[in-house]
């Protein structure tokens, strides 16, 4: 049986070479018998600046892609050149997921809605009264909008710049009116997470080229869930001690993977198995680490 439509699809950003998303697409796709192409679209490697993301659109769309992701430095670049942004993304003002469609580009953020899926797979019944947020990145404000949509009363958000932190703070609290957002300098950070439900951590801290805890370890308790978007390594630091000190935990990976089921779900209009993609990705996280060493 020839597949009636076979999908094209790209990874727009740079450094994305090493990136597990376009296998683990293509793993799904393979096992639900679709016929599916993901390649990444490096500007490093094609020696093309971020800013000019409009042209590289433009170089998929008339090559026939179906429809790219989009990551660092590219989220918020990409916006002015879109026909149509989702609501959720255009509130957040960051695209990771862009559509050719027959009326245009249509753009959408599957991180927030990634991470909202991942917190209730991988923590359910945790408690959101309050929760302290590490980073007001990009990657932070996805989080961040997700935790409150999730129904976290109070929201703590720590980072070593305070004005992106208030930034972040006001243009959540004016789409989330009910909800306290608030901000913190780190040197607070004890303080802000005594009466807290939860920390999640939004910075590079603890990937494999920034190693080490973002925290002083004596400040993570029993009765604190601990959440961290970092991936690579699945198992960081932040993850290892807080399991070491009785904390409930949720990796990196299941954002990972919940964010690339929500993206395949829109470029193909079938919904994927989260717990088949999370084999797939998991079996690629242990290769990369097999070739590692």
């Amino acid at each position: 049986m020839i597949d009636a439509h076979p999908y094209l699809v790209g990874l727009i950003g740079t450094g994305v070479l090493p990136s597990l998303t376009p296998p683990m697409h293509m793993a799904e796709a393979r096992a639900l018998g679709l016929t599916y192409v993901y390649r990444p679209l490096d500007l490093t490697s094609m020696g093309v600046d971020p800013e000019r993301v409009g042209d590289v659109l433009a170089w998929a769309e008339r090559l026939g892609y179906d429809a790219v992701n989009v990551t660092h430095p590219c989220k918020q670049l990409v916006l002015a050149h879109l026909d149509r942004v989702d609501p959720v993304a255009a509130a957040l003002g960051a695209v990771n997921t862009v559509l050719f469609t027959p009326n245009g580009r249509v753009g959408h953020n599957t991180d927030t809605t990634g991470f909202a899926a991942a917190f209730a797979d991988g923590l359910p019944g945790a408690a959101t009264d309050h929760v302290v947020q590490l980073g007001a990145g990009g990657a932070g404000s996805a989080v961040a909008d997700a935790l409150l949509r999730l129904g976290t009363g109070r929201l703590s958000i720590v980072d070593l710049d305070l004005a992106r932190a208030r930034a972040l703070a006001d243009d959540l609290s004016a789409r989330h009116p009910l909800a306290l957002v608030d901000t913190a300098e780190p040197a607070r950070l004890g303080e802000v997470l005594a009466g807290a439900d939860g920390l999640v951590h939004c910075t590079p801290v603890g990937m494999a080229e920034h190693p080490g805890l973002p925290l002083d370890e004596d400040l993570l308790r029993p009765d604190l869930w601990v959440a961290d978007i970092v991936y690579r390594p699945l198992d960081t630091a932040l993850l290892t001690t807080a399991r070491e000190r009785g904390c409930r935990t949720l990796s990196g990976g299941r954002m990972a993977v919940h964010q690339a089921v929500d993206a395949f779900h829109l470029i193909t209009g079938t919904r994927p198995d989260p717990d088949r993609m999370t084999a797939h990705f998991l079996d690629l996280v242990a290769a990369g680490d097999v070739l590692a060493r």
